[in-house]
């Protein structure tokens, strides 16, 4: 395993035997940042009706049944293992829920091992606006939204999942430079320039960096 020096080789022998304690140790790190992931992926259209946390439980049933066969030939650090596996059980929900002929609506990206739903602007914008909920600014909060979601569709489709990873996932520098197969000098080159372009573009918006 990649990063297999989190675990003792006990734990992981018990987890490959099936003993679901020791499973849920080598995954409950890992729920919280996954579940944000999901969170900023999730089509507008069903958030309603799909709950995040059931799509890491979905993906942690499914990582259960594979992790022999990962720990015996791992092809990627533990975390992005189970990220990718999120990213599938994302992208079944998206097709079960929107049908096929909706599919358009859950735009994915290719980049990656694998496609994954793209991280969609108004869920980062949200994440961006989590300050802004006192009675005063309510009545300024959807403008701000707006402004926003265009700065971030300002950015290029690699630019903005590369803030998306970097800022919201708290992925690092090499795990992004693994999930888009490049080189870490060039993810870390696109995060700050998307990073500037995004602060340039919010700098703009007024009062939104005092409220910081």
């Amino acid at each position: 395993m990649n990063d297999s020096s989190e675990f003792s080789e006990g734990l992981i022998r018990r987890a490959r035997e099936g003993d679901q304690q020791a499973i849920a140790e080598l995954f409950r790190p890992h729920e919280s940042r996954l579940t944000r992931m999901v969170r900023m992926r999730l089509n507008r259209s069903i958030q309603r009706r799909v709950d995040p946390a059931d799509i890491v439980q979905e993906a942690f049933i499914e990582a259960s049944k594979r992790l022999g066969d990962y720990t015996t030939s791992p092809d990627m650090p533990f975390y992005l293992w189970l990220r990718h596996i999120t990213g599938q059980k994302l992208v079944d929900a998206h097709r079960r829920h929107l049908g096929t002929q909706k599919r358009d609506a859950a735009i994915e990206i290719s980049l990656y091992r694998g496609s994954i739903p793209m991280a969609n602007s108004a869920s980062l914008a949200i994440q961006l606006l989590g300050g802004l909920t006192s009675p005063s600014r309510a009545a300024v909060r959807a403008e701000t939204q707006m402004r926003v979601q265009q700065a971030l569709n300002g950015l290029s489709d690699v630019d903005r999942e590369i803030l998306a990873m970097r800022h919201f996932e708290q992925l690092t520098n090499a795990e992004v430079a693994d999930v888009l197969s490049i080189d870490k000098s060039t993810a870390s080159t696109r995060y700050l320039r998307a990073l500037k372009r995004m602060k340039d573009s919010l700098s703009k918006i007024p009062g939104f960096l005092e409220d910081r």
